[in-house]
């Protein structure tokens, strides 16, 4: 009997010893903050709450992968109940990168550079309608994404990163697949600097609708610079995308600058200015400018955007100013 029970405490102990190994890193966050928007459009303030908490589950095999699996929940687009948000799995292994799979919320790289000039708050185009023209969306030109969306960031090797996004077409075809790659780049000899460079072509099967983010037969690419030197940080940048017709042309040319007047307190203003293909009448590009300002103390943060955009959509009479204030907190 006591041999039996050595036995099986033997095994028991293996067992947990085993588990042990495995053990995962269990970590929640969350996230709140009111704000208040109005814009002379409306002539109206509104308020409304964002609010998400983020679970992740890590760890890490005996081959020296870090396996995270992230879930976030949120309110539904009413803010009225609870549902899955951003999802994703990611592998990482400190000599070969790191490789993630977004069944939701995940980033191209054209998409997660957007707009890389600097801010305290808001980017100058948002707030106001600006652009709802695919693929431009929110006057941005950012690459193409959806669900189900594969990238790839390299180790850093003399200052440079590579990465690469892959977005497959859609069960039904509504949808087509997606590529981009690009690098950024921070000279180790030049302290502050940082550059960065993605190209991305959207499928030119002719199987698709054309309908939302299904435009097909489109090359994009964006070019940025942003130079931090003591408090000021100073950004530019290019985005253009290549249709089959010259109405599907868009350029855009963004710049900005910060000052961090303290640890707490930061400062920007911005302009952005948009050429749409589509917009054939001559001085009709939508031009953006806006300033924001954002102070933080311990996990709460006050931030503000005064932002105004003429020529919306390229039409010479739609133009629009807003504001948004917001109170942010982090836990």
């Amino acid at each position: 009997m006591n041999a039996i029970k050595k036995i099986g405490l033997s095994a028991l102990a293996g067992s947990l010893v085993a588990m042990s190994a495995h053990a995962a890193e269990v970590t929640m966050s969350g996230g709140a903050s009111v704000a208040v928007t109005s814009s002379n459009k409306t002539n109206k303030s509104t308020f409304y709450q964002n609010d998400s908490i983020t679970f992740k589950v890590s760890g890490e095999t005996d081959g020296g992968l870090t396996v995270t699996t992230s879930m976030e929940l949120d309110g539904d687009t009413a803010g009225t109940t609870a549902g899955m948000d951003s999802r994703s799995i990611k592998i990482e292994h400190a000599d070969f990168g790191t490789v993630t799979f977004s069944g939701h919320g995940g980033d191209t790289v054209i998409g997660g550079w957007d707009d890389m000039t600097p801010t305290a708050y808001e980017e100058v185009w948002a707030l106001t309608k600006t652009s709802a023209a695919t693929p431009v969306g929110n006057s941005s030109i950012g690459g193409f994404g959806g669900n189900n969306l594969w990238r790839y960031d390299s180790p850093t090797f003399g200052g440079a990163t590579f990465s690469a996004s892959y977005n497959s077409a859609s069960k039904t075809g509504s949808v087509n697949s997606y590529a981009d790659w690009g690098v950024k780049f921070v000279p180790e000899a030049l302290d502050g600097l940082s550059i960065g460079y993605a190209v991305g072509e959207h499928d030119e099967s002719t199987s698709g609708t054309g309908n939302g983010t299904d435009v097909l037969g489109l090359d994009s690419s964006t070019l940025w610079v942003k130079y931090a030197i003591g408090s000021v940080t100073v950004g530019y940048q290019e985005s253009e995308i290549d249709g089959p017709t010259t109405t599907q042309d868009d350029e855009s040319t963004a710049m900005s600058i910060s000052y961090a007047i303290s640890d707490d307190l930061s400062v920007s203003y911005g302009t952005h200015e948009l050429d749409l293909g589509s917009a054939t009448a001559t001085g009709t590009d939508q031009e953006s400018s806006g300033f924001s300002a954002s102070y933080t103390m311990g996990g709460t943060t006050i931030s503000a955007a005064f932002n105004e955009t003429d020529n919306i959509a390229g039409t010479a009479t739609d133009d629009e100013e807003s504001m948004e204030i917001a109170l942010v907190f982090a836990f």
